[in-house]
């Protein structure tokens, strides 16, 4: 995927092992990387540009050994050089990526290592790490920057220049989240079928050096949530301090398009706020026979409260009910959870206050998990819990306690159920009510990439949606599909955020 936004740019990156390992240490039989050597491999490992480790003839052989253990593990591509013929390898690194268009990019240490002498006679772009200079200022070598983390915004802004077309996406997100993006090619310094070239931002370097760089922010500012607090009449997200001087960056440089508005991500943080915003299904207008809307609910401060009961009653609650806490994601326990089946054991709940019971709707076992990437919407079946009589005989040997369960590791399964027996509900799945509420909370949310989970309630076959969440992995939906619409959510977000900025002006 990808590639397609010009000709020019970098056609190929040749790491020298002087840039990869550590020269400090003097021990023959070890070898170790150099600071920024692992973010940088990471970075450029699915970055769709043909990237290559070369080092000399009679390096020592526990260096050797390492840099063999990279070119492995990253499927990057060997070259061998004899200082003797240098020349020779640089005619086999420039035949081997021949047909990329755009010039190669050599990283080096210094000034004399590797085939850096000969290669600029070649039409190559050297890269010098360590030197005094500013990224782009060149001197008669070519690219000065002072650390390693600094070349992806280097192979950036020279991806833009290849097309007027092209535009940089600024990402930033928890790195085992973003390494599950990029490894499906989602983040590519490439630029994309519509000319994106995705940038890693990181806190290691000046944040707002980094964003004036980028036309496009994605962030998933709920991996950087520090705490909630809370008060009476409402509650305030406080995020880390790198998350704070993002934001404060942000501020000023007001023709920077974020997705999303920050401000935008507070109702899926609270579960309250997205059941309140169901409610608003109801005055949906559809053609379906059947009804979509939220689960019925109640906000709970205290487990002890005498009128809990009949306040459950009052909001069409019976047993069992899931218990969830009111904030939904960015703290350690906002998925603890219970399903309770006694009204006498909600006092004591091991489950965070303020809580939301939610009814527990009987599905068949069956959930489908929905994706919105801007106007696209996709969905995936999975299996999930048993009806609420499987449960009940489940839980009778244990007379009947709550089932506590972390919702993002251990949620109960119906582990009888049978992929076709799931693809037998799917057939009663009402595809165009559920995308016309797509569009309800794709409008009132504002947001470009959300996901909700949808579940039909057997006797009434209502379509019920129980959770709501910002950026998900739409994991479930094939590599070839999603990731072409993913960048096209962002794409037509950035054309539309550009056309509004050109009516202000007028």
């Amino acid at each position: 995927m990808g590639g397609g936004g010009g000709g020019g740019g970098v056609r190929g990156i040749l790491l020298d092992s002087s840039v990869l390992l550590d020269s400090t240490s003097n021990d023959n039989e070890t070898a170790s990387l150099r600071s920024g050597a692992d973010y940088l491999l990471r970075k450029l490992r699915h970055s769709n540009i043909p990237t290559g480790i070369c080092y000399a003839v009679g390096l020592q052989e526990a260096k050797v050994s390492l840099l063999e253990k990279l070119i492995c593990e990253f499927s990057f591509e060997r070259f061998i050089y004899n200082r003797s013929s240098i020349d020779d390898t640089i005619n086999v690194v420039s035949q081997a990526w021949e047909n990329n268009g755009g010039s190669i990019m050599h990283v080096v240490l210094n000034n004399f290592e590797g085939i850096l002498p000969n290669a600029s006679n070649f039409g190559w772009m050297n890269v010098v790490v360590n030197g005094d200079g500013d990224g782009l200022s060149k001197d008669p070598t070519g690219i000065c920057i002072k650390k390693l983390e600094e070349l992806p915004m280097i192979i950036c802004e020279l991806n833009k220049k290849s097309s007027e077309d092209n535009v940089v996406v600024g990402y930033i997100m928890k790195p085992s989240r973003e390494a599950d993006f990029a490894k499906r090619g989602a983040f590519p310094l490439n630029p994309t079928q519509n000319g994106l070239i995705f940038l890693p931002l990181t806190f290691d370097l000046p944040i707002l050096s980094q964003l004036k760089k980028v036309d496009i922010i994605i962030h998933k500012a709920t991996d950087e949530i520090s705490s909630i607090e809370r008060s009476n009449s409402s509650s305030k997200i406080i995020y880390t301090t790198g998350m704070l001087e993002l934001q404060r960056c942000i501020g000023e440089l007001p023709d920077c398009c974020v997705i999303d508005p920050f401000d935008n991500i507070f109702p899926v943080v609270d579960r309250l706020r997205i059941q309140e915003i169901l409610l608003g299904l109801v005055e949906l207008k559809t053609e379906s026979q059947c009804n979509i809307r939220g689960p019925y609910f109640l906000k709970v401060d205290n487990f002890e409260d005498l009128e809990l009961e009949k306040r459950l009653h009052d909001a069409k609650l019976c047993l069992p009910s899931i218990v969830k806490p009111q904030v939904a994601c960015g703290v350690a326990d906002a998925h603890s959870m219970a399903i309770v089946f006694k009204a006498a054991d909600f006092p004591g709940l091991n489950v965070p206050l303020p809580a939301i019971v939610q009814e527990y709707v009987d599905h068949s076992s069956t959930l489908f998990k929905f994706y919105v990437l801007g106007e696209k919407v996709f969905y995936a079946v999975k299996n999930s819990t048993p009806n609420a009589n499987i449960l009940k005989n489940l839980s009778e040997s244990n007379q009947f306690q709550p089932l506590l369960f972390d919702s993002l590791k251990s949620l109960p399964t119906d582990g009888n159920k049978k992929p076709s027996e799931m693809k037998e509900h799917d057939l009663d799945l009402d595809l165009d009510l559920v995308t016309d509420a797509a569009n309800y909370l794709r409008s009132v949310l504002d947001l470009t990439i959300f996901g909700f989970d949808v579940v039909i309630e057997e006797e009434t076959r209502d379509h019920v949606i129980v959770d709501v969440n910002y950026l998900p992995s739409f994991k479930e939906v094939a590599n070839d599909v999603a990731i072409p619409a993913f960048w096209d959510a962002i794409k037509m977000k950035y054309l539309l955020f550009r056309k509004r900025e050109n009516e202000n002006r007028v």
